[in-house]
């Protein structure tokens, strides 16, 4: 195939960041249609986000207002539409009268499994590409990467790590 790479950038070259997001998105795409063959329709990519803060910690949705990069009322929405698939549910907060805390359902649960098993296959698929070395570095790297660099992986998903 020949010609001008269309998102090269003006030196030619394609810029990482540029390869992270085509690559990133292709497989959140992938991801949801291999979702919905499974039966998981109706998910939506910051869903992932949610399940993900609310199993590793209890979750507000101040938390999860943070997590997206959105206002309070726009994350209690997200909220919302999770709870009506059965996917969380909000429970008092042990210690804020005022607070809910944003909790998995077994649901929930069961859609982070599903999760982790399409991820299981894309990775198996790449590897059938790359090699099962070339994913094993790719995934120290970007370990080490984010591990060195915490500003990276601490900022919300829509908003740019602070600073920036």
């Amino acid at each position: 195939m020949g010609g001008v790479n269309p998102y090269a950038a003006a030196e030619g070259e394609v810029p990482l960041a540029r390869l992270f997001a085509l690559a990133l998105g292709s497989l959140i795409e992938d991801l949801h249609a291999r979702l919905a063959e499974r039966g998981w329709s109706g998910m939506r990519p910051a869903y992932g986000y949610v399940l993900v803060t609310a199993r590793a910690r209890p979750t507000t949705v101040t938390d999860v207002a943070r997590v997206l990069g959105v206002t309070k009322q726009a994350a209690s929405q997200v909220v919302d539409a999770m709870a009506s698939l059965g996917v969380v549910r909000r429970d008092p907060h042990a210690s804020d009268a005022r607070a809910r805390v944003v909790v998995l359902t077994e649901r929930g649960h069961e859609l982070l499994a599903a999760v982790e098993e399409v991820y299981r296959e894309q990775e198996r698929e790449w590897s059938a590409v790359l090699g099962e070395s070339a994913v094993a570095r790719m995934r120290a790297d970007l370990t080490r990467v984010l591990a060195d660099a915490p500003e990276l992986r601490t900022h919300s998903v829509g908003s740019p790590p602070a600073g920036r």
